[in-house]
């Protein structure tokens, strides 16, 4: 049977992306002894100052990511650009990983943040997920030093950036 996978705008308190924010802080606990403690909010998701998209294959969700920006200022928006957008919440269920879920999330995203008028992407992630920084280097992200906003001086975090093309 082939699998189909789609991805789609949601809203961050969508139940099944709420499912899965529990599950990736689960992650965060097992790797870093701690949840993410990032403040996240529903505004912040809604077009067009961010957007949160799930992968669904098959009718199951499996995947889920999102961007937001930080246009406001405050200690968030320390070394980010104008046009930039930040990716949160990138998470694939571990019985979905190795099937292209990850990178059809993440084209996603680049697409919305560049129909949107960002400019470039931004994220963080730990030293403890290499998965995922094979990920963002592979697609193109860099290391972006000095680290932005709250990561700025957490030994833990890498930060990343790739620039966007309309």
């Amino acid at each position: 049977m082939d699998q189909f996978l789609s991805v789609v705008s949601t809203r961050l308190d969508d139940e099944d992306v709420v499912a899965m924010i529990d599950e990736v802080q689960q992650e965060y606990v097992r790797r870093y002894g701690g949840p993410d403690e990032t403040p996240l909010d529903v505004a912040e998701f809604l077009p067009p100052a961010g957007v949160i998209l799930k992968a669904v294959r098959d009718g199951a969700v499996v995947g889920m990511g999102g961007w937001r920006v930080h246009e406001g200022g405050g200690p968030e928006a320390v070394g980010l650009r104008p046009g930039d957008a930040e990716i949160k919440r990138m998470y694939v269920r571990a019985d979905a990983r190795g099937l292209g879920v990850a990178r059809a999330v993440l084209a996603a995203i680049e697409q919305t943040a560049a129909t949107a008028g960002r400019r470039r992407l931004v994220l963080e992630t730990g030293l403890r997920q290499p998965e995922a920084i094979g990920l963002y280097t592979s697609s193109g992200y860099t290391p972006l030093v000095p680290k932005f906003g709250l990561y700025r001086d957490e030994d833990q975090s890498v930060c990343m950036a790739k620039e966007l093309h309309r």
